[in-house]
């Protein structure tokens, strides 16, 4: 059978870093509030001429660095954002142009923080469904620019940046033991909606609108959410908690982070954990962490990796693969 598998990985993080003292003159708030209830030290922040297509573009290339590949070897763009450059065309048109690419198709996927873990599951399919044999799939925000930077409560919690990995169709025995993704479960509930949102939108307001959030009622959702989905994902691939090698969350907050690895039982010093320097960056959260666990040599060929995601809607979603 055709698995997914992951050949290169790639980041791109804005210049400017903003640690929590940075916010200290901004709102009121101090750096051990914000470390106690959210493991978050910095972020980082776009420039002006930093955007959702310059970092998808720089994190694409280095993905294509990482794997040894040309542009000319992908035939399909996925760009998870929730930030895009302009309402239409999508961004991952703008990133294809900007890569030099003409051949092949690209399209935008909006699931806000669980959008990476969509746009590679939606990657996988067209993958084994044969419409193309290497796709190139992105996670980039720039959720600085819809923030309220008089809100203490969001403002501080997120970032912006870029991560992406590129998939290849390779042959597989259809058993565990297979390279590449062996099993993906996904969720949304749109009744959660005023949890976690954004309060404008073309249709509605004309305006981008700024975000907003029920913190503590996000809290008390995610954890549930989040197991839900990693069982789903561990009972369809055959395995168990216990087999994983690496448990890859989104980097929302670092004790959403431990309580969701504890309850399913999850070691911690299998988790990789970037929060606590990269803030909440949304789609680019799972892959951002992903490259750097890569780059540093803690994930492995052969290692079992679990990813997971969760955001507003709400939508939440797992990938289970061997890298």
């Amino acid at each position: 059978m055709i698995r997914s598998v992951v050949r290169g990985v790639g980041t791109a993080l804005p210049r400017r870093v903003m640690k929590n003292a940075d916010f200290e003159g901004v709102v009121e708030t101090s750096d051990e509030w914000i470390v106690q209830r959210t493991g978050i030290r910095e972020r980082h922040i776009a420039s002006d001429d930093e955007t959702t297509a310059s970092l998808g573009e720089a994190a694409a290339r280095a993905a294509l660095a990482n794997a040894g590949m040309d542009v000319a070897e992908i035939d399909l763009i996925v760009l998870a954002t929730s930030t895009p450059n302009n309402t239409f065309p999508a961004t991952a048109v703008e990133i294809q142009n900007r890569l030099g690419m003409t051949h092949g198709f690209a399209f935008d996927l909006q699931a806000v923080c669980s959008g990476f873990v969509y746009a590679i599951t939606t990657a996988d399919l067209y993958i084994r469904g044969g419409l193309a044999k290497r796709a190139l799939v992105i996670g980039s925000e720039t959720f600085s620019r819809i923030l309220d930077w008089t809100d203490r409560t969001t403002c501080v919690l997120f970032g912006d940046g870029a991560g992406a990995v590129i998939l290849e169709a390779q042959t597989g025995e259809g058993t565990t033991a297979d390279r590449g993704i062996l099993a993906t479960s996904l969720r949304s509930d749109g009744s959660h909606k005023e949890k976690l949102y954004v309060d404008g939108g073309p249709s509605t307001t004309g305006t981008v609108g700024h975000l907003r959030m029920e913190g503590r009622e996000v809290f008390k959702h995610a954890v549930s959410m989040i197991t839900d989905v990693v069982e789903d994902a561990l009972r369809i691939g055959g395995i168990s908690a216990g087999q994983l090698d690496w448990f890859v969350p989104h980097q929302a907050n670092k004790r959403i982070i431990d309580a969701s690895a504890r309850k399913l039982g999850i070691d911690p010093a299998k988790v990789v954990v970037t929060v606590d320097r990269h803030g909440n960056t949304s789609a680019a959260s799972v892959p951002l962490a992903l490259a750097e666990a890569v780059g540093d040599g803690r994930i492995k060929a052969g290692d079992m990796v679990l990813l997971e995601a969760m955001g507003g809607g709400f939508t939440w979603g797992a990938v289970l693969l061997r890298w």
